[in-house]
């Protein structure tokens, strides 16, 4: 489909508020537990979205329907909520910002090989195609213009799981833009926008307070170092790339597609550089002209029939 001016804001919303979470997210991970961050920001998400979603669970009725639903409800929160950040701020610990964001530009390949295997959507040549100049693009500010460094990345533990935390991004978009039949048209219960992601944080929040939970029992993470530090970057991390960048995204993908919204997830590590840049004090330099060009390229060749 071609993406309208509309949609192509709604896409690119949520990646700028992404590199903020990746870089906010960098700094957290010195004085809270990255699972343990994971948690606070869920949870005080859920309490700011409390006043327009309660009723998702307001009556029995409206329990019953979830409880009707709760495997792929649980799946959704566990990909969407649970996981995908509990995976990349654990990554922050121990991978470096330019093999996270080189991870996390594979999107648009993750995404195009579930739909294949599990969907049976095959990806069309212009996606391909697509897929590549939104790489060159990315790959263009990994280097920083300099192909040479590409060669010297070293991975770390923490790249796998950021690879985990892509594959559960892929999954939970595909599980958006394809529910079971019980989620779809008169079947699906009336919950609007804010009553379905406060089903979505409520549910994963269990699955991130679980995780955080086992691993500090295997291995105890650093005593939070509470300062007024820590709440700003707690509150835009619960706020931004949580109910905004949720919002934005869930109605895009819906639109859209996984595969075509994907393209869209390549300007985050743009996004990420130019951010970087200017808490560094730098200026954007030509490349960063050459890669914004190469991924917006690559998001209009793969929407294109």
């Amino acid at each position: 489909m071609t993406i309208t001016p509309r949609f192509a804001l709604m896409l690119a919303v949520p990646p700028l508020l992404w590199a903020g979470n990746a870089v906010v997210g960098r700094l957290a991970v010195q004085s809270i537990g990255p699972l343990w961050l994971n948690a606070a920001r869920w949870v005080l998400a859920l309490l700011l979205l409390a006043p327009l979603g309660w009723r998702a669970f307001g009556t029995r009725q409206a329990r019953a329907a979830v409880g009707a639903r709760l495997p792929h409800l649980a799946l959704l929160s566990l990909t969407g909520v649970g996981a995908y950040n509990a995976l990349q701020y654990l990554a922050l610990t121990t991978s470096t910002p330019l093999n996270v964001t080189l991870i996390a530009a594979s999107s648009p390949v993750w995404a195009m090989a579930i739909g294949a295997l599990v969907y049976g959507v095959r990806p069309s040549r212009a996606q391909l195609l697509g897929a590549l100049l939104s790489l060159l693009g990315v790959a263009t500010v990994l280097a920083r213009g300099d192909v040479a460094a590409l060669a010297r990345v070293h991975f770390v533990p923490g790249d796998l799981f950021m690879l985990l935390a892509i594959v559960s991004w892929s999954f939970y978009s595909w599980l958006l833009a394809r529910p079971p039949a019980h989620m779809q048209g008169e079947a699906r219960p009336a919950w609007d926008w804010a009553q379905f992601l406060f089903i979505q944080i409520t549910l994963g929040l269990g699955w991130a307070t679980l995780a955080a939970g086992a691993l500090e029992a295997v291995q105890p993470s650093v005593t939070p170092h509470w300062s007024m530090g820590l709440v700003v970057a707690l509150a835009y991390v619960a706020v931004g790339p949580s109910l905004i960048a949720y919002r934005l995204w869930g109605l895009g993908v819906a639109a859209v597609g996984p595969a075509v919204a994907s393209f869209f997830g390549n300007l985050t590590p743009l996004f990420a550089a130019l951010l970087s840049a200017a808490l560094l004090g730098e200026w954007p330099q030509a490349y960063h002209g050459v890669a914004f060009a190469l991924i917006v390229a690559g998001i209009v060749v793969s929407s294109r029939r």
